[in-house]
């Protein structure tokens, strides 16, 4: 696995994926590998305009590729039905789901349409709706892969069931932390459930390291009108210790198409405190291995969602 780029992905052509946050950062670099791959990759993104914009930049570099763009909020979960619905009547199957979109640190505490706290809403939810909406067509593919980011913040993270959406006091970072917890834990409750009902889908989780995205200016600055004290002292750093976006997509590229990632893993950079690197299996924290804590997340998210396996599947 040392040293692996994306000149060694496999031949993605007659594969179908979507990623979410697609038309920047670490979703963008994902699509346009993939699509240069030969992959039909859909952009799964909230703004249009920079959905044409990008389908254009990755048709400049890959003339020929297979990209579409479908409108979604992942903090909406009307938004996730509709696109879910739009994607379930185009798309024969899909072989790659990307749970890639997210924000990070809000400031002030913003709650979705939905009333969730916006980082558990946007980053956690809205990806859970999706993923089991999405269900039907990623069993319609011969060996679906769902992979979803999570975070080096996952090791700071605590699932409050208590208070999962910060209405007591609210902190920026335990927040964020919680949101990227939780997206590990149902990568990994995922892959424990297709594995007891047999299903062809496996399901991997990511994490880019310290890449330079627009993740670090976009949600701590939100509702300020100046940088954040966090995107200043990022830009300080940055130049030591981060590494592109180009680069933080690689585990995520690696988890979609290495036939070596395993389900139910983390893949993050190789580097000092897997900041930057080559993809390789990266640290999960060992509270994260409480399957209850799983299973508990997973009946609060269908609560929460009014999204079931049972629903998806039926559907």
């Amino acid at each position: 696995m040392t040293g692996w780029t994306t000149e060694n992905m496999p031949d993605q052509t007659g594969r179908v994926a979507v990623v979410t946050g697609a038309t920047s950062g670490i979703g963008y670099e994902a699509a346009l590998a993939l699509a240069g791959a030969g992959a039909h990759v859909v952009l799964a993104s909230r703004n249009e305009a920079k959905g044409a914009e990008m389908l254009a930049r990755i048709r400049a570099s890959h003339p020929g590729a297979n990209v579409s763009f479908e409108s979604l909020d992942l903090s909406s979960l009307t938004s996730v039905a509709a696109c879910a619905d739009r994607l379930s009547r185009t798309l024969p199957r899909i072989d790659l789901l990307i749970n890639n979109a997210g924000v990070m640190a809000i400031p002030t505490r913003h709650v979705t349409v939905d009333g969730f706290e916006m980082q558990l809403g946007a980053n956690y939810l809205g990806h859970f709706a999706l993923t089991l909406r999405l269900l039907p067509r990623l069993l319609a593919a011969p060996r679906p892969r769902v992979v979803t980011l999570s975070s080096l913040a996952h090791r700071s993270g605590r699932i409050n069931f208590d208070d999962l959406q910060f209405e007591g006091r609210y902190a920026p970072w335990a927040a964020y932390c919680q949101s990227k917890l939780a997206t590990l834990l149902f990568s990994m409750e995922l892959e424990r459930r297709a594995r007891v009902d047999n299903w062809p889908l496996v399901s991997i989780a990511a994490h880019p390291g310290f890449a330079t995205t627009g993740l670090q200016s976009a949600g701590p600055s939100m509702g300020l009108d100046r940088p954040s004290f966090f995107e200043r002292i990022t830009k300080v750093l940055a130049p030591y210790v981060a590494q592109s976006a180009a680069a933080g997509a690689l585990p995520t590229l690696y988890a979609a198409t290495a036939s070596a990632a395993e389900g139910g893993k983390l893949y993050g950079p190789d580097g000092f405190y897997e900041m930057k690197g080559s993809p390789r299996k990266a640290k999960i924290v060992p509270s994260a291995f409480d399957q209850n804590v799983w299973r508990r997340l997973w009946t609060v998210s269908e609560q929460l969602t009014g999204v079931t396996l049972t629903r998806a599947e039926a559907a």
